[in-house]
């Protein structure tokens, strides 16, 4: 059966038989965030001099990064959810976070003594980014994919995978207060790494979940 067959036959399928309603977009992103925040504020905390960090321009790119890929994710599996949408329309703004950092890492690179490019990559608290950063999104991801699961994706791999870069990034967003390294260098190394964690989860459990 040809692509265009198959939303067509599940949008009619969806007009004729009762599903259960789709829960409101807005509820699910507020669940989402709130499940990261609690475990932010339940297990890490801010870091130490968290209001004064945010005049630091590398601490606040953190927070710009971070959000622009969840916003972006997030619009993208709204509407996912739906047969006859495929979201593509949202994955260029990817692009933006992505060149930001990569202009950041230049910049640093340019500012900070060669010889010390090696210790502001690997940082203090790499481990502790990748264990946190996935555990903190598990929660997103499972209410994501739950999300996901009650509407009618025809990509569930591409699905499953942007719910888990939607739940890595909110996760990051919040763990961005408590981690105390703020270079370039090292957002550009481990939060990608944690994330990919959850992004290969997310397709894993995608083509099993939300397959129709």
């Amino acid at each position: 059966m040809q692509t265009e067959t198959l939303i067509e036959t599940l949008e009619a399928d969806a007009r004729r038989s009762p599903r259960p309603a789709l829960p409101p977009w807005p509820m699910v992103v507020v669940l989402a965030v709130g499940a990261a925040a609690i475990t932010l504020f339940a297990a890490l905390g801010v870091r130490p001099g968290f209001v004064a960090s945010l005049a630091s321009l590398r601490f606040d790119l953190k927070f710009i990064l971070t959000g622009l890929t969840a916003l972006t994710a997030l619009l993208a599996l709204r509407d996912l959810r739906h047969p006859g949408l495929s979201g593509r329309r949202w994955l260029p703004w990817l692009a933006l976070p992505a060149s930001l950092l990569g202009l950041a890492v230049v910049g640093e690179l340019l500012a900070v003594p060669g010889n010390l490019w090696g210790a502001r990559l690997v940082g203090t608290n790499n481990l502790v980014c990748l264990i946190a950063i996935p555990a903190m999104g598990a929660v997103p991801l499972a209410i994501l994919l739950w999300a996901l699961r009650r509407g009618a994706t025809t990509r569930p791999l591409l699905a499953g995978g942007l719910c888990g870069l939607a739940a890595a990034a909110v996760s990051g967003f919040f763990y961005a207060a408590h981690c105390i390294d703020d270079s370039p260098l090292f957002v550009a190394t481990w939060y990608p790494l944690a994330a990919s964690m959850l992004v290969a989860a997310g397709m894993s459990l995608g083509r099993k979940v939300l397959r129709w």
